[in-house]
């Protein structure tokens, strides 16, 4: 019984909580919902706000665009406007334009008229004033020349004479002295050496060495230097040919050593040619430097030395051009300070005016304009390019420096034994001078004298007049100039000799 009441209680225990549990439930329900009502009012209410906020804000931006609309359709109506007023300006002034453009063919075609109208005056003047003179224009022009020329033409000869000659005597004075001033401070070796492309051969079992077994030797020598090497042509020598002098030198470097050595087979050739090489770079490089300190010239690029130094394996007509160059330095440094041009610009310019002798068997053209191109191309002052390009007057020398260059390359060749020119092509040269000479007309006599720096022309006096002997000296320099290669400068001298002879009986 006890445990029935036990089950009772229990189940009715049970109920009671079930009962409080579901009403709890019941009333937390009632206030979530009543909560959530709340809530969606109040989001309605802010959704509300801000969709009439955003129609305001949209108002406005609508009313300030359709604003800026209409101030943009204004300018444009006012720029409309100008361009309007504008077109009819234009129109208005071309039609002016035309107007006036009839008006002048109009005014041209009344000059034309006129023009033609003096003309035909002219013409009838003209002929009425040959009529009454008996002599056409053309007669009348060539007879009033003819009277002036013939009261004037001998005034006119003593006028240029006298001006000459007092010009002459002046200039010549002073360039003499100054010419002179400088040739007796500069000292140097009258006939430099030549380029050796020779060698002895000790004996002629050296020879077959130099030749070798099937020729190899010699083969292996040309390939390793470029030259020819010519070991029949002339007993007991072996001689050197190349268009290149460095070539050539270091091929004689070469060859005196190996016959030296004694050893001489292809391995040993090449050895020879690479030492050989190395000296000749270290020769041709000090030689540069060397000339430049002895000029007294800086600044000049190591490539413009290097090649100044090749110079010292290059001769012209037997003089070595190194030393000719370093001879012309001086005695135009001595010559610049005389008058007052720059020194430094001077020098420098004589030093360098045959570079381009270094690299003519490599690039086409004339010395002095390829020294030009090297000069300028590193950089070298535009006076010193100038009077390098103008000292043999392929283009006119228009700075003092560029006449002193000039001038003294024509003193270092000219001097007695400077270069070496064989008595054949001196007889020839000498021939050809006279024939340029006796090819005009008039002429009695040509001499070519002083070594050919003077050709002397006798005329005729009664075929040449004194002011005709003027113009045919500088036609016989024009055509020498024109027709002939010579170094240096060569005098004209056009003499007219009137003789009269009676004989006392």
């Amino acid at each position: 019984m006890e445990i029935g009441l036990l089950i009772a209680g229990l189940v009715l225990g049970a109920g009671a909580g079930v009962g409080g549990f579901y009403a709890v439930n019941k009333s937390k329900e009632n206030g979530g919902k009543n909560k959530a009502d709340e809530l969606v009012r109040k989001a309605k209410h802010e959704a509300s706000e801000i969709v009439l906020n955003a129609k305001k804000e949209a108002s406005e931006i609508g009313d300030k665009a359709q604003r800026e609309e209409d101030e943009h359709r204004k300018e444009w109506k006012r720029t409309e406007n100008r361009l309007v007023e504008r077109e009819t300006l234009l129109d208005k002034k071309l039609d002016q334009l035309d107007k006036r453009s009839e008006a002048l063919r109009k005014q041209e075609g009344e000059i034309e008229e006129l023009k033609d109208e003096v003309r035909a005056i002219r013409t009838k003047a003209q002929e009425k004033l040959e009529k009454i003179a008996g002599l056409s224009k053309a007669s009348a022009k060539e007879k009033l020349m003819a009277m002036t020329e013939r009261d004037i033409k001998d005034d006119l000869a003593e006028l240029v004479i006298k001006e000459q000659k007092a010009y002459n005597d002046h200039v010549d004075e002073t360039a003499e002295a100054i010419l002179l001033t400088a040739m007796e401070r500069m000292s140097s070796e009258v006939t430099a050496d030549r380029t050796i492309t020779a060698l002895k051969l000790p004996d002629d079992d050296m020879k077959g060495r130099i030749i070798g077994k099937e020729g190899r030797n010699i083969q292996a020598l040309q390939h390793a230097t470029g030259v020819d090497v010519l070991v029949d042509d002339t007993p007991g020598m072996v001689v050197l040919s190349s268009f290149d002098p460095i070539r050539r030198q270091v091929a004689r470097y070469a060859l005196e050593r190996l016959m030296k050595d004694g050893r001489i087979n292809p391995s040993s050739i090449e050895d020879a040619v690479a030492k050989a090489e190395r000296e000749i770079e270290k020769e041709v490089v000090r030689a540069g430097e060397d000339a430049a300190r002895e000029v007294g010239v800086i600044g000049i690029p190591s490539e413009i030395l290097h090649l100044l130094g090749e110079l010292k394996f290059r001769t012209s007509y037997g003089q070595n051009v190194l030393l000719h160059s370093i001879e012309m330095a001086h005695i135009a440094g001595m010559i610049a300070e005389e008058i007052g041009a720059d020194v430094n610009v001077t020098k420098t310019a004589t030093l360098l005016h045959d570079i381009g002798k270094a690299v003519t068997h490599k690039i086409e053209g004339k010395h002095a304009d390829i020294g030009a191109e090297l000069t300028k191309k590193f950089g070298m002052k535009d006076e010193i390019v100038h009077a390098i390009a103008a000292h043999h007057e392929d283009i006119e020398p228009t700075t003092p420096e560029a006449v002193i260059v000039k001038i003294v390359d024509a003193i270092s060749a000219a001097r007695p034994g400077a270069r070496n020119i064989s008595a054949e092509n001196f007889a020839e040269r000498m021939k050809a001078l006279e024939n340029v000479a006796t090819s005009f007309p008039g002429i009695d006599k040509a001499y070519a004298i002083s070594a050919g720096r003077e050709i002397r022309v006798i005329v005729e006096p009664k075929q040449i007049d004194d002011l005709s002997a003027l113009k045919l000296a500088r036609d016989i320099a024009d055509k020498i100039e024109a027709t002939m290669q010579y170094p240096g400068v060569i005098k004209v001298n056009v003499i007219r000799e009137t003789r009269a002879i009676e004989y006392a009986k």
